[in-house]
């Protein structure tokens, strides 16, 4: 197990900065679609592509982030719950879940991912709105993102086997969650009034 847990490192520390990056462009989809809204009201005009770009870029920041999201521990659990049970029922929880669940999930998605994208690459498939994208640089970050997610379910799993077995510390059993970190910013403004 010692000797797997430098690829998690390596896996980490590319999902981290590939989240990071693109996380970005969350801001550049708010101004494609700010910029869409106002010329459309202003000139009376619009543009399917930049209303498809928006719908491409949200997409990209999706999947391609979620392998972040995960190694961050802030995926979609139910905390109040979760930080009720004991820390060995917590990591068997993560272990089966990442095992059982979303390594098949990641497994199936690239599986069918693959010639999904392939099919509309071949054929150079272009949106059916007018002036819209082509479709297959869309359909190819399915492939990508459950690739990368894969990946992470990987690491995820090494390291939680690694805490169990007492061979690194947990990096998440200190970190306040996003959301516990807000209602502790919310107890403290209410509490100031």
């Amino acid at each position: 197990m010692r000797s797997l847990l430098p690829l998690t490192r390596v896996i980490d520390a590319f999902n981290r900065a590939v989240g990071q990056y693109l996380s970005w462009l969350i801001l550049i989809a708010v101004l494609v679609s700010a910029t869409n809204a106002t010329v459309r009201k202003i000139f009376d005009t619009s543009s399917n592509s930049w209303l498809e770009l928006q719908w491409v870029l949200y997409s990209v920041v999706f999947l391609l982030c979620a392998p972040w999201t995960l190694l961050d521990n802030e995926h979609i659990r139910v905390d109040i719950i979760n930080n009720l049970m004991p820390t060995w029922l917590r990591n068997t929880i993560d272990l089966v879940g990442h095992a059982l669940f979303l390594l098949p999930l990641t497994v199936v998605m690239i599986v069918t991912g693959v010639p999904f994208f392939e099919k509309s690459y071949e054929i150079n498939e272009q949106s059916m709105n007018a002036g819209g994208l082509p479709q297959w640089p869309a359909k190819s970050l399915i492939m990508i993102g459950f690739a990368i997610l894969f990946l992470q379910a990987i690491s995820e799993i090494i390291k939680r086997i690694a805490i169990m077995r007492g061979l690194i510390d947990d990096p998440h059993a200190a970190k306040v969650s996003a959301l516990e970190a807000e209602v502790e910013h919310l107890v403290d403004a209410i509490e100031k009034r």
